[in-house]
């Protein structure tokens, strides 16, 4: 004969399978990615000791201020991420959590995606150089450019490295800089003709840049709302679509034009 259980006994046994599963999620690893704030780098500037933008056979001028690319720094493809990780990056300012596929989504073991990185950085550095020359309407085979980010990958930096090309061939077009002596920081990919694309973590790379003393950030327009959400104080956001657009606001930010925004 069976007994009968009581209301706590039976909530108690319910509650057992789903404490289960609790503990279960709590062990196994998510289909995520955790992201913070990368390194940033002055592209006029030098990178671990070696000029990140090295001009031959033309004429260059002498630059001031930075143009500083941004990054985030993100768990690997193969890592395991915990519910708990999860959780505590949720709610933090200085983390994300991202879809793993968002961040990797050519797949592969780490080298293959390191490889692949790598390799849009490069493809990244020849268009950024190509759009520099058409806006500047510059023949490509006048000179020789040379870009060296280390180990740095992504497509990303193909808008700062334009606009640092541009700026130590023709500054602002009057003599000038393109930095009126700031610290400008910002994102983007770049196409021959001079578009500018989204990138993705622009919420952690808006941090880095306030962190490593930017005082201006150029985001893809595309991406300025997020950026604008995730902004420190004392930072200050500037959209753009396109090559012209980035040289228009810097030069507008030392005239005391009008800036875009948001």
């Amino acid at each position: 004969m069976l007994s009968r259980l009581s209301r706590p006994r039976v909530l108690a046994l319910c509650a057992l399978p789903v404490l289960a599963l609790f503990g279960t999620a709590a062990l196994a690893p998510l289909p995520f990615t955790l992201a913070r704030p990368g390194v940033t780098a002055d592209v006029l500037g030098k990178d671990d000791g070696r000029p990140v933008i090295t001009i031959t056979g033309a004429e260059t001028r002498p630059t001031d201020g930075q143009l500083r690319m941004t990054t985030i720094l993100a768990t690997g493809p193969k890592a395991d991420v915990r519910i708990g990780e999860v959780f505590d990056s949720w709610f933090r300012t200085d983390r994300a959590v991202m879809p793993r596929d968002a961040v990797y989504p050519t797949g592969g073991s780490e080298k293959e995606i390191e490889k692949h990185n790598l390799d849009d950085m490069k493809e990244s550095q020849n268009v950024a150089v190509d759009a520099a020359l058409n806006y500047l309407d510059r023949e490509p085979g006048s000179m020789r450019v040379e870009v060296d980010l280390g180990d740095i990958g992504g497509p990303s930096a193909g808008l700062f490295l334009s606009l640092g090309i541009i700026d130590k061939l023709d500054g602002n077009g009057s003599g000038g800089g393109l930095t009126g002596g700031r610290t400008i920081a910002g994102t983007g990919t770049i196409t021959a003709d001079g578009e500018v694309g989204a990138v993705g973590g622009v919420s952690m790379k808006v941090q880095g840049a306030h962190r490593d003393g930017a005082s201006v950030f150029l985001v893809p327009k595309a991406e300025c709302r997020q950026a604008e959400a995730e902004a420190p104080d004392g930072l200050r956001i500037v959209p753009v679509s396109t090559l012209k657009d980035a040289v228009g606001s810097l030069k507008a930010l030392e005239s005391g034009g009008k800036v875009p925004s948001c």
